[in-house]
């Protein structure tokens, strides 16, 4: 079997498995009425929007 010619360095090992955390954006998506930046799925903070029905009541 092959042998490593030096040790892998803490800072090495550490930085190449450091790669796997890392965390991306959450999606987004518009809003069909008021064109707001929204989370998919969910109710639009904006006008209170969902589905094509008021869900809650923004003022």
């Amino acid at each position: 079997m092959a042998v490593p010619k030096k040790k892998t360095s803490k800072s090495k090992s550490r930085s190449r498995r450091a790669s796997n955390w890392t965390l991306e954006r959450g999606a987004r998506s518009t809003c069909p009425r008021c064109k707001a930046a929204k989370r998919p799925h969910v109710v639009c903070p904006n006008c209170g929007w969902y589905g094509g029905r008021q869900a809650i009541d923004v003022d």
